[in-house]
């Protein structure tokens, strides 16, 4: 591996994570910590909290980690934003400070040792390195086929996304720049990254079973992420309401072509079965139509607010930084 002076950033996103918080800190410090013994990462290299507005001791704890580790900083969010802007929150506050920043989750589950191989690869050249899982089989079977699904109707879509991949990455600095320039409230980072570009590679790693609690990801958020995901880069599911409609209008008229013959040779038909169908059928094609017309028009009116994605309560890194200009 090629040795740099090159300042690191471990963005970890927390959500009401005061159960695992200590011993997550207690790894990546070690890990840290022996990258800057090896000369292969800054000493300025730093562990950098996003507290999502946890209900807990997350922050709590974070403050504490911060006075008694320099390695240690944190932001705190006015509010809980969800994973994706709090990490959004995290990469541009991090790209002020670090050359390279790796985002992962704080429950460990993502391999700390990749961290390694993802730096010899940016080390080679890559600004982005991604972070797959080499397998799916400690998931329950329901995760599992929902996953590959989901990867599925994503590559269908047209959006470019990396098959197993979540959010545990290395991004450089100019990486970060660029994704700076990404307005949309509507985020799917998965999707971004492949957009923006630069030279990337693949880094393979095993999942880990989560240390301890609950993961945030209840179904129905997991469903509205895979929803948030196809509708914010393809408009295809638009294109497939106008397949739809063409088709049941093509049926339509065969079948009233087929009842006008009928009606012509004298034969009688009790059509009304046929009718009652219909009407069900119709009904239920034009209710999902509505459905996926009025998620894109809520799309579009939401980015048209032009709300922050996130508001930041607290920096201890900026806060460190006034002290320091103080005492001077």
């Amino acid at each position: 591996m090629v040795k740099k002076n090159t300042v690191l950033y471990i963005v970890v996103p927390c959500y009401n994570e005061e159960e695992v918080l200590e011993e997550t800190t207690k790894q990546l410090k070690t890990k840290v910590q022996t990258l800057i013994r090896k000369n292969i990462i800054s000493n300025q290299s730093k562990i950098m909290y996003i507290d999502d507005g946890s209900k807990d001791n997350t922050w709590k704890m974070i403050k504490d980690f911060h006075q008694k580790e320099s390695i240690v900083t944190g932001i705190s969010l006015s509010r809980n934003r969800g994973h994706q802007n709090a990490l959004v929150a995290g990469l541009m506050t991090a790209k002020e400070y670090a050359d390279v920043v790796i985002s992962m989750d704080a429950d460990l589950q993502d391999d700390i040792n990749a961290i390694d191989d993802m730096l010899e690869k940016y080390y080679s050249g890559c600004d982005i390195v991604y972070g797959v899982r080499n397998s799916r089989e400690k998931d329950s079977f329901l995760k599992r086929t929902t996953a590959n699904l989901f990867y599925r109707i994503m590559k269908a879509m047209g959006t470019e996304c990396i098959n197993n991949h979540a959010d545990f990455r290395l991004t450089s600095k100019r990486v970060l720049k660029e994704l700076s320039n990404y307005k949309e409230v509507n985020l799917f980072l998965r999707g971004i990254f492949p957009l923006i570009g630069f030279k990337s590679e693949i880094s393979y790693y095993e999942r880990k079973k989560r240390l301890s609690g609950k993961s945030k990801y209840s179904i129905s958020k997991m469903l509205n992420f895979a929803i948030d995901g196809i509708t914010s880069f393809s408009v295809k599911p638009l294109r497939l309401i106008i397949l739809i409609g063409f088709i049941i209008f093509t049926i339509t008229l065969l079948l009233s072509i087929g009842l006008i013959i009928q009606t012509i040779k004298g034969i009688s038909v009790s059509g009304w079965q046929l009718v009652s169908l219909s009407i069900w059928f119709l009904g239920g094609v034009q209710m999902i139509s509505v459905g996926i017309i009025g998620e894109y028009i809520g799309k579009i009116y939401n980015e048209t607010k032009a709300r922050p994605r996130y508001i930041i309560s607290d920096d201890l890194n900026e806060k460190k930084r006034r002290r320091e200009k103080n005492d001077k």
